[in-house]
């Protein structure tokens, strides 16, 4: 057997939830998941979490990184980028994410929250002073 097959042997294995499949519960993976059909629960991915365009999750999710292209109803966490393609639509909150892509057409019905890792102090003292406004005082 050659070093690459060895190799793709001893990776973990992505997982598929196909187009027609509803599942339902907690789904903890160490490796990459692509959902194209319907998941309800919590998702826990060590790798990536792929939402296929005419896939549903009504899931919180927590992975490496995250791409919507279908619908997610449910808060996101990720160590890395969530990324919304044109075709993507997340109804939920940010948690955390380094980096967050919206392509145009891309919807994200939710607040998000981004933090700079080791920020220097006099930025957290100036956001500290910044007034903040309610929507009926912004004008």
């Amino acid at each position: 057997m050659s070093r690459s097959k060895a190799s793709r042997h001893q990776s973990a294995t992505d997982t598929l939830i196909g187009k027609g499949t509803e599942i339902e519960g907690t789904l903890a993976c160490e490796a990459n998941l692509r959902i194209e059909g319907k998941f309800n629960g919590v998702i826990e991915s060590k790798g990536s979490v792929i939402v296929g365009e005419h896939a549903v999750a009504r899931s919180h999710i927590h992975a490496k990184e995250v791409i919507i292209a279908g619908k997610v109803y449910g808060d996101v966490t990720t160590l890395g980028r969530l990324t919304i393609t044109a075709t993507g639509q997340m109804f939920g909150d940010v948690l955390g994410a380094t980096s967050l892509v919206i392509t145009e057409g891309g919807i994200l019905h939710g607040s998000s929250k981004m933090e700079l890792k080791d920020a220097p102090e006099e930025m957290a003292l100036e956001t500290a002073s910044t007034p903040r406004y309610l929507e009926s005082e912004a004008g």
